[in-house]
């Protein structure tokens, strides 16, 4: 609790106004993934693989953007660093121990921007999201990746119309803010990096499926050239009873 506190306490002055509730459910994405740090990490290793394969055959290497950089575990940022002339990392919080770690390994073509990559007020509103529009107007833009944050869009993009008191607009919104964000990709001239959870299970210990739900609210599957399970919550993050597995593509 203390270490959290500090985080919160370095983390808050450094966040734009907008952006600072939402530092609370980074500092406890960070707790959790200290704690999963073994379960997690073939699928952090699998998506920093599959974003380098992506860099590899690029004849141009001026500009990258990575949605969703989140903690940057699952970012080889030391690589993009060393190979493009500006990464750009855009999340809705950088927390204080990402900006250290930017600093100490002196990463200063690394850029932070703090932005809702949802269009959710777009899309409430009754208009077409197009939250990756900005996209546009990055100069030398040779590539995008889109880091583990697709399936999150969703996800909070549920609890907000729950809490709105809105959820019977769930069926409508949450496919709208799927597919703008895919859409989005799509529009780019840049090479595009997508990692995603499509979908999660609860398996018991003996392997019985004990739930299942579509992680992308009914948008078909994005086409892929990998997939891997990634089991999110380990049973001893669940006290033994159960585990959650999400299954992860890129491509």
């Amino acid at each position: 609790m203390i270490l959290e506190a500090f985080h919160y306490a370095a983390s808050w002055p450094l966040t734009p106004k907008p952006f600072r509730v939402h530092i609370a459910s980074s500092i406890s994405l960070l707790a959790r993934a200290n704690r999963c740090r073994s379960a997690w990490a073939e699928h952090e290793d699998n998506s920093k693989a599959h974003v380098l394969s992506a860099v590899k055959n690029l004849k141009q290497r001026r500009t990258a953007v990575v949605l969703g950089s989140g903690l940057l575990r699952d970012v080889p940022i030391l690589e993009l660093s060393r190979a493009f002339d500006t990464v750009v990392l855009v999340d809705l919080v950088h927390l204080a121990s990402v900006r250290a770690f930017l600093i100490v390994k002196r990463l200063s073509n690394v850029r932070l921007i703090w932005r809702d990559l949802s269009g959710y007020e777009e899309a409430v509103a009754g208009q077409v999201p197009e939250p990756l529009g900005f996209l546009r107007q990055v100069p030398y833009l040779d590539l995008v990746v889109s880091a583990n944050i697709l399936s999150q869009i969703s996800v909070g993009a549920r609890w907000r119309l729950k809490a709105e008191g809105r959820s019977s607009e769930a069926d409508i919104v949450l496919p709208a803010l799927i597919r703008a964000h895919l859409d989005g990709l799509a529009m780019v001239s840049a090479k595009t990096c997508l990692i995603t959870d499509v979908s999660y299970c609860t398996q018991d210990k003996a392997g019985k499926i004990l739930e299942e739900h579509d992680l992308l609210a009914g948008v078909p599957v994005p086409a892929h050239d990998r997939s891997w399970d990634w089991p999110v919550v380990p049973f001893e993050e669940a006290g033994g009873a159960y585990r959650a597995v999400h299954r992860v593509v890129a491509g």
